[in-house]
């Protein structure tokens, strides 16, 4: 990661996906029945994780684009625990037998519930998996939603990893995203969660914020370093105001420059590798004795809706407000509008409103991007052997094509055995992995920057 070219990065430095799911969500259309959804869990052999959107904020952050409600009212929590309650029950039958591999909560802000919310959204999910133990049981932390009672709470509900949501650790930069939170109260509670137990904690950090400087980003990465996360996720932050009110909230003007931007990126990748922590890839970092670094080590990373994850957590039944399911290449979106998601559900029918199912051209080309991500190389002999495609370069034959300024510029390597991206190459992994993405030109410019 020592190699930086910041012609390269401009060069290559274009819209496109996090590949989170591919085809990604902008290919979802409204003709998904929900009983062949239904099917698709019942037919499903291995471990299914459960992700569910929690979508309540007390406060709104101006630089957030996720699916959220912002409320003081705590009883709101309630009547969604309601709506979630019915939505568990009619995938009762087919979760009865299944083994739970994962429960993530997100949103929003999942620590928004009460203690009695929390213990009644754990007895339902338990309920209807048959009560079965859950190896892995992680939730999203905003420390002003949280204090050392919940982690408590959450630790005695089976609770073991936590992501803490810290984005930034300068006031100035807090203040201008409206969302300020001291240093002093993430240590309390990091240190509170270490007491209890807690076998992972994460950190959630953005570059490219209002007001954020070289000098400003350098104090909050010696801020990360004290507490020592064991992961750590460095998101771009997409300014899209036309897309997100909130963020027409920030000006433009207090936005780093791209060559500014391109420096705190590099900045932190530098200072987070002289630590030790593994590079996963794009955006996530871990400590080597993580399960994250150790899957990728061996071969077991992939991706899904939640960003990096191991390989038993790839089939998610996601539950809750604009939740996105993803089971054997099949793909569903919930309601993304509340009342429409409470209104589905008072008629007892699932709140699913668009989806995809995949074809066999998707998944090679999936499988294809989710290597490149996941393992930065692709033995194009196995590769080939397990899709049974007679030949790679000739079924990839305009793709190798768009990959060949890269090839040029020393990017990837590729002989008849192996497609590999370079040292340098792994900080446009999104770029390279879109050369393969066969929608790329339809949804290009609707997203943000890779870099």
């Amino acid at each position: 990661m020592q190699h930086w070219e910041w012609n390269w990065l401009k060069k290559y430095n274009i819209n496109g996906p996090r590949y989170t799911s591919y085809p990604t969500a902008l290919s979802f259309h409204e003709s998904v029945n929900t009983a062949t959804c239904q099917n698709v869990v019942a037919k499903y052999q291995k471990p299914i994780s459960l992700y569910i959107h929690l979508p309540f904020c007390a406060s709104l952050c101006y630089y957030c684009g996720c699916n959220k409600v912002i409320t003081r009212h705590q009883y709101k929590a309630d009547e969604y625990l309601d709506a979630l309650g019915t939505e568990l029950e009619l995938y009762r039958s087919v979760l009865a037998k299944k083994d739970i591999a994962s429960v993530h909560l997100g949103g929003g802000t999942p620590t928004f519930l009460n203690t009695p919310q929390l213990r009644r959204l754990m007895a339902l999910i338990k309920d209807v998996s048959s009560n079965q133990a859950i190896d892995e049981l992680s939730i999203e932390v905003d420390p002003r939603q949280c204090d050392n009672d919940k982690l408590s709470v959450l630790r005695a509900l089976g609770f073991n990893r936590l992501s803490f949501g810290i984005q930034d650790f300068d006031n100035d930069v807090q203040v201008a995203i409206h969302r300020t939170q001291s240093y002093e109260l993430v240590a309390d509670q990091v240190n509170h969660a270490r007491s209890l137990g807690f076998e992972s904690i994460s950190f959630d950090l953005i570059y490219g914020l209002p007001l954020q400087t070289e000098a400003r980003f350098a104090h909050t990465l010696a801020l990360v370093e004290r507490l020592s996360p064991d992961r750590i996720s460095l998101f771009n932050y997409a300014h899209l105001p036309e897309r997100f009110a909130a963020q027409r909230k920030i000006k433009e003007s207090w936005l780093p420059k791209a060559a500014q931007k391109l420096g705190l990126f590099k900045q932190a990748i530098e200072h987070l590798t002289g630590l030790d922590y593994q590079f996963i890839g794009m955006d996530h970092f871990a400590k080597p004795n993580d399960k994250l670094a150790i899957a990728q080590r061996e071969g077991r990373l992939t991706r899904n809706f939640q960003g990096y994850v191991t390989k038993d957590q790839s089939a998610v039944l996601g539950l809750g407000v604009s939740s996105i399911s993803h089971i054997d290449g099949h793909y569903w979106q919930n309601e993304k509008d509340l009342k429409s998601y409470y209104n589905a559900l008072i008629k007892n029918k699932l709140p699913i409103v668009k989806g995809y199912h995949s074809t066999t051209e998707d998944k090679i080309r999936g499988d294809l991007i989710k290597q490149l991500l996941c393992e930065f190389e692709v033995n194009l002999q196995q590769f080939s052997t397990r899709w049974s495609l007679n030949s790679f370069s000739q079924h990839f034959h305009d793709e190798l094509q768009r990959l060949q300024p890269f090839i040029d510029d020393e990017l990837v390597k590729l002989s008849e055995e192996h497609l590999v991206i370079t040292n340098p190459g792994k900080l446009l992994v999104r770029t390279i992995a879109s050369c393969f993405d066969e929608y790329l030109n339809i949804h290009q410019m609707r997203y943000s920057r890779v870099i």
